[in-house]
């Protein structure tokens, strides 16, 4: 008689085993973080900081070492205690900060990991053991709905421009006389026109039609960064004069295009040398300037070059070109080109340079310079120089120590003075009132300030006009007091008329890094908004002077953070990681680094100052975009902050530049003739991610005539960036640091890319509603501009990246158009 074989057992035993070694593998990990957590924990609170890591921590290495000792149950319960403790302490710390926007970002990361090995360890157990063949469909129910559930979650916080349809419904509100725009309009300079407001008549493109904007054409340059020890950033606007797109490169590489197809007229290279370039933070060419003579036609014989572009290279080179052929104009300086480093005493090519670009007023080119930060105190010359617009004489000179004497020319063998504050941004100008306006940078060394004398402190981080005849100083307004934090003027000074207590005044509103909106009087340089003097934290290095309190305008929102009407003071709450770990680690950081608010001074102790905002503001360079009809403006902020570290100089092995030094090859800014070095990354997690939450990156519009906050949303996604570099592919606006400015129109538009992902987006100006987005081929650090060209609008970006904020490189000036 044959022994009948045992029947197969049922398919759960057969799977129990395999169940069992997914739970173990799942508690293994959560006990591998545990351990983590709970050593950072521990260090933590011997900081003084959370107890939460240590207690999370012991948590899951209790529940691991309950699934090894063949107690999955308590194993899962310790588990999930750890998660429900994770909710909770998330929450309580969330709605601590006032749930501030994509709070929901800052909650997954907190919990997500934990939620997940929770999760996995849960299904192992209740797929491992024996079940009913409907108990096993419903688990596997469950599951599939979290998943849908989860997959619903990030595509209701996809980004999407509102469908036409539902603008409808929602009343946009269209301009008056939208449609009705000239049949063409012209764009001559950086921000429009020298006033700087960013704000084009054109009305053409609609709230109601911009949906339909498609790419009319694109231009590549081919001008891409000659080695790795170049940062390539061109952040040019390009200017539309009658039939002529103009626009420049990097390299400052110069083209002339057609305005409807994009076709390329002249290209001028002025071949500038690489090593030039090393010396510079980004190598940018932010604009090029236009000059036509006004007498021009009367003139017998005619004048050649009568209509002539310029470009500021950076080898210290301002090149007068044709702007009909491209060909220098024999008649300016030298065969067309004046030197820029005559009277700077440079030791090194590039290490004063102007990436902004000259600006034209009246028969003037005016010329700025960045000059390389935290070098040396004895750093090139902050001198703004005037030339005459046809012959290249130079007609005045403005620096900080020379104010007594701007039409006076250097004696033979005389330098500009050294280590003066610069003018890095982009140049104002009001020809009616005969006045310039500059907004200053640092002088020589921006974190320690002991060997400044009163003129460096006076000029510094201050909006200053200058009369445009003499150079003569009219007024200063200084932003920052002694500032040592690199909170200088980086947005165009902006020129504008506003209703102040019923009357019509002519104003100059000055964005800066501090987050602060200064409304001043253009003619005399009062305030014509409050301004406050708030107290500062004190206690700086010695030999340092700080002022106890700094200017703050109180009349609109402060974008140094969150908006709102103060700048915003972070604590531990929010420190930022993907994983508990990098969190942890970004909140130990914060803890051994001083922090008192903005304005809280440089130190060498422990991990040094935590800067916040960082040395990209609040408002940068994009600067502010006026739009006159609906009484708006509108600006871009970065939300980040800097670790600042002063090095002591016997430890600063790195050479300035002018000693042989290069940037490419300094771990430490020497800062020579300071007894401090430093060191000043953005305060980042080992895994590449911002230690503070999001938004990182914000776009706001504020009504000038009340100073409430029309409306603030997240600027960017992070699609084109992530952790380690790595692209998230994920359209969420978490909000990302950004470089560049908006544009507005009159049919009530408002254009801007700046941000991380590779976007320009069109948001209605009244609302903030997003209304398009075009994807671009590579970032669009650059400041957006449109124009009216044979009856068709246009709106242009250049998209080349940044090396610097870590964008995709690329070259091409694309424009977009509605079919025709």
């Amino acid at each position: 008689m044959k022994t009948p074989l045992p029947a197969p057992p049922p398919l759960a035993l057969r799977s129990s085993g395999a169940w069992h070694v997914w739970e173990l593998v799942a508690q293994t990990l959560a006990g591998l973080l545990g351990l983590a957590m709970l050593g950072l924990g521990g260090w933590l609170l011997a900081l003084g900081g959370s107890g939460y890591y240590a207690l999370c921590g012991a948590l899951l290495v209790a529940g691991a070492l309950a699934a090894w000792r063949r107690r999955p149950a308590a194993g899962l319960w310790l588990l999930g205690a750890a998660l429900a403790s994770s909710l909770g302490w998330a929450g309580w710390e969330i709605a601590g900060k006032g749930w501030q926007p994509v709070w929901a970002i800052d909650l997954a990361a907190r919990v997500g990991l934990i939620a997940l090995l929770f999760v996995l360890a849960l299904m192992a157990r209740l797929l491992g053991g024996p079940m009913a063949r409907g108990r096993r469909r419903r688990v596997h129910l469950g599951l599939w709905s979290g998943v849908a559930m989860l997959a619903g979650a990030v595509a209701l916080a996809w980004e999407r421009p509102v469908a036409p349809a539902a603008m409808a419904l929602a009343g946009a509100s269209a301009a008056p006389g939208a449609g009705a725009a000239p049949a063409d309009t012209d764009w001559t300079a950086f921000g429009g026109t020298p006033a700087g407001q960013r704000f084009s008549p054109a009305a053409q493109i609609t709230p109601a039609n911009v949906a339909g904007l498609v790419e009319a054409w694109r231009f590549d340059t081919g001008d891409s960064a000659p080695s790795d020890r170049v940062s390539y950033a061109a952040q040019n606007t390009p200017l539309k004069i009658g039939d002529t797109l103009f626009m420049c490169s990097p390299g400052n590489q110069v083209f002339a295009l057609d305005p409807a197809t994009g076709a390329r007229r002249w290209h001028f290279d002025p071949r500038v040398a690489p090593r030039a370039m090393e010396s510079m933070f980004s190598a940018a060419c932010r604009a090029v300037a236009y000059h036509a003579r006004a007498d021009a036609a009367a003139l017998s014989p005619p004048l050649a070059c009568a209509r002539r572009v310029f470009v500021a290279a950076a080898d210290g080179r301002l090149i007068a070109l044709d702007a009909e052929r491209g060909a220098p104009c024999a008649g300016f300086g030298r065969d067309g080109t004046v030197d820029l480093t005559a009277g700077m005493g440079l030791a090194e090519p590039g290490h004063a340079s102007s990436n902004s670009g000259p600006a034209v007023v009246g028969d003037l080119v005016l010329v700025g310079q960045q000059v390389s930060d935290n070098q040396r105190r004895d750093a090139p010359s902050g001198v703004v120089r005037a030339y005459d617009a046809t012959s290249g004489a130079l007609r005045w000179a403005w620096d900080a120590k020379r104010t007594d004497r701007p039409g006076a020319p250097l004696a033979p063998g005389e330098t500009w003075p050294a280590g003066t504050p610069n003018v890095w941004n982009v140049i104002s100008a009001d020809e009616g009132l005969g006045l310039v306006f500059l907004g200053t940078g640092n002088a020589g060394n921006d974190h320690y300030g002991g060997t400044r004398d009163p003129a460096d402190d006076r000029f510094s981080a201050a909006v200053v006009a200058v009369e445009l005849a003499s150079g003569a100083t009219r007024w200063v307004f200084r932003t920052v007091e002694h500032d040592r934090f690199d909170y200088d003027i980086g947005a165009q000074p902006v020129v504008t008329d506003l209703v102040i207590d019923g009357r019509t005044r002519r104003v100059v509103i000055q964005g800066t890094k501090t987050g602060s909106l200064f409304v001043l009087d253009a003619a005399t340089g009062a305030p014509l908004r409050p301004v406050a003097r708030v107290a500062a934290p004190q206690g700086g290095m010695q030999g340092e002077t700080l002022s106890p309190t700094q200017p703050q305008s109180v009349f609109y929102p402060n974008f140094a953070g969150l908006p709102g009407r103060d700048p915003e003071r972070i604590d531990a709450r929010h420190a930022f990681g993907l994983t508990p770990i990098d969190a942890a680690l970004c909140r130990i950081q914060f803890h051994r680094m001083r922090y008192e608010g903005i304005f809280t001074p440089p130190t060498y102790q422990g991990l040094g100052t935590l800067l916040y905002p960082g040395t990209i503001g609040g408002l940068n360079w994009g600067g502010l975009a006026i739009d006159p009809q609906r009484g708006l403006v509108v600006t871009n902020h970065s939300r980040l902050a800097n670790r600042v570290r002063l090095v002591p100089r016997d430890e600063v092995v790195d050479p300035a530049i002018g000693d042989g030094g290069r940037r490419p090859d300094q771990a430490v800014a020497p800062q020579k003739g300071a007894p401090w070095g430093v060191d000043r990354p953005i305060w980042l997690s080992v895994l590449g991610v911002p230690c503070n939450t999001p938004p990182w990156g914000f776009l706001a519009a504020t009504d000038l005539a009340t100073g409430r906050l029309a409306w603030s949303q997240p600027l960017g996604t992070g699609f084109d960036t992530g952790p380690l570099g790595i692209p998230m592919r994920l359209r969420i606006p978490l909000g990302t640091p950004n470089l560049g400015g908006a544009v507005t129109t009159a049919s009530g538009l408002s254009f801007i890319a700046a941000a991380q992902d590779d976007y320009l987006r069109a948001f209605e100006t009244a609302t903030g509603r997003l209304l398009w987005a075009g994807r671009l081929p590579a970032g669009g650090q650059a400041s957006a501009m449109t124009y009216m060209h044979q009856g068709r609008q246009y709106v242009a970006i250049g998209a080349t990246g940044h090396k610097q904020l870590e964008t995709r490189a690329g070259d091409a000036l694309v424009v977009y158009a509605l079919p025709r």
